[in-house]
């Protein structure tokens, strides 16, 4: 597995992640969060009701969203309790073809 980009802290934003994976090679890994995904994007987890927690969950969407749309893998490695990073893997696209950035962070609503 090639060497992650750790990009912490500050938080990792969604725009950010777009950005990466419009640039990536494939095979290219990002660390895009450090803790227990599940939990810390809800009001109930360790950062609250705040903006970081918004932007967290955002992230968290655009995340799964961008590997549904089959251009990235995403995987987790166990640290320990409540204790995981978060992984986006670069998959193979078609000789030269970058994906658009501006078509990586369109809304559903706009969609």
């Amino acid at each position: 597995m090639a060497r992650p980009v750790r990009i912490q802290p500050p938080r990792l934003s969604e725009i950010e992640l777009c950005g990466w994976i419009a640039q990536a090679d494939a095979g290219a890994v990002l660390e895009y969060h450090r803790g227990f995904l599940a939990l810390d994007r809800t009001p109930f987890g360790r950062l609250g009701e705040t903006p970081a927690r918004a932007a967290l969950a955002q992230l968290g969407t655009r995340a799964h969203d961008l590997a549904e749309r089959g251009l990235v893998h995403l995987v987790q490695l166990r640290h320990g309790t409540e204790d995981y990073s978060y992984f986006a893997i670069a998959r193979p696209r078609r000789e030269g073809a970058l994906p658009d950035f501006a078509s990586l962070t369109i809304t559903e609503e706009a969609a």
